[in-house]
């Protein structure tokens, strides 16, 4: 069954790739290190990556055709905004797999409820270039710790439940970053009413008893359960909760109040940091897509880096013109590291910027988020999360 119990028969991620084919060997790079060496590794795997599927994948053959493209052209960096893209919506609207289905060991879908569910099937060695991305990404960025145990309070679906839900595999997959101590999924499966539901009351339990233990704990998930959390911890024992000054958050799927009103990343930062009792540096945010695969993830100022697994080229939503740094537009997304799925370059319906560089030290640009396109906008994962607060 291709299901979240395949992570359990995979060597750990913190092991590296041991085929040094290109579409691997770019994945044994340093996250955010971007140099003439990283670009050419990039680049490689990604002819390597569109050779592969458009041999085989019907709706990229017929798109290399009909634009009149050449996985060989892409030698350096300014041939990437030349590969044709596919419409994130296509990927929700038809089942587009590559290789046959017994080659799948893992797929998954987003959880979006306006009827669009986007899927993702995912190959042996798909699976284990996107699980050591991951696990480089947070490495780059000091999140990663598999000396010290960790207790999670995970503001997503139980894996056990949900087993091919997106948000429930990387949730399962960020609370193997660190070693492991407590988990506590606070979406939980009720027979009766045959749907998940927020186990507020169990979540108040585990803090609490996270905070005795004075232990690390790590909060997983959307932000807005977060936030809530701690202010019914505030409500029952009149005050919001100390946790040991190294734990962290790392949430992912926007800022939201519950009266579903946007919140100022910073200020969501800052308010969740104080009622934990750990400096800002320790909230991070995730921006990901399940359609995609790349994480992007907030540095210490809490900036979203582009590693060197993709690129992200901003697009005029009119003309579709590749636009420059400062400049708003839909976001086109790029990575090599699919042979089961044909999601190698998507616009998305999101609109955004990118900015060259950040404070924080790490090289490569920034990305900026900027909402949703369109008059009728793709509902994601939080907003169908949302309604069980």
């Amino acid at each position: 069954m291709a299901d979240l119990s395949v992570e359990d028969r995979l060597p750990p991620f913190y092991r590296p790739l041991k085929s040094r084919a290109a579409v691997d060997a770019l994945f044994e790079t340093p996250a955010f290190e971007y140099s003439p060496k990283t670009s050419k590794a990039f680049c490689a795997a990604m002819r390597a990556a569109l050779d592969f599927q458009g041999k085989r994948a019907p709706v990229l053959k017929a798109l290399y055709k009909a634009e009149g493209f050449a996985p060989a052209s892409v030698k350096t960096e300014r041939d990437i905004e030349k590969i044709p893209f596919i419409f994130v919506s296509a990927l929700k609207e038809r089942d587009l797999t590559t290789l046959p289905y017994s080659k799948i060991v893992l797929e998954l879908k987003s959880s979006g409820t306006s009827g669009q569910r986007s899927r993702m099937q995912l190959d042996k060695g798909s699976l284990m270039r996107v699980r050591r991305m991951a696990w480089k990404v947070f490495e780059g960025l000091g999140l990663t710790d598999l000396e010290r145990a960790h207790d999670y309070i995970c503001f997503t679906y139980d894996p056990e439940v949900a087993k091919d839900l997106g948000t429930a595999w990387t949730d399962k997959l960020l609370s193997g970053f660190t070693k492991k101590g407590e988990i506590f999924y606070t979406f939980r499966w009720s027979k009766a009413k045959n749907d998940f539901y927020f186990d507020l009351d169990g979540a108040v339990l585990a803090m609490k008893k996270f905070e005795d233990a004075g232990g690390l704990v790590r909060l997983v998930g959307f932000p807005a359960f977060a936030l809530k959390l701690t202010e019914e911890f505030k409500s029952r024992f009149g005050r919001y909760p100390k946790l040991n000054p190294g734990s962290s958050v790392v949430t992912g799927g926007g800022w939201k109040t519950l009266a579903d009103e946007a919140m100022d990343k910073k200020v969501y930062r800052k308010i969740l940091a104080d009622n934990l009792g750990i400096p800002v540096e320790n909230v991070r945010d995730l921006f990901g897509m399940v359609e995609h695969g790349v994480p992007y993830v907030d540095c210490r100022l809490g900036n979203f880096h582009v590693p060197n697994y993709g690129r992200v080229i901003v697009r005029h939503p009119g003309t579709l013109e590749p636009l420059g740094y400062k400049e708003r537009g839909l976001l086109q997304f790029i990575t090599p590291y699919l042979t089961s799925y044909p999601s190698l370059s998507v616009l998305s319906s999101d609109f955004g910027l990118l900015l060259p560089r950040c404070a924080c030290g790490l090289s490569g640009p920034v990305l900026e988020i900027k909402g949703r396109a369109g008059v009728t906008k793709l509902k994601g994962c939080a907003i169908s999360a949302a309604t069980m607060l």
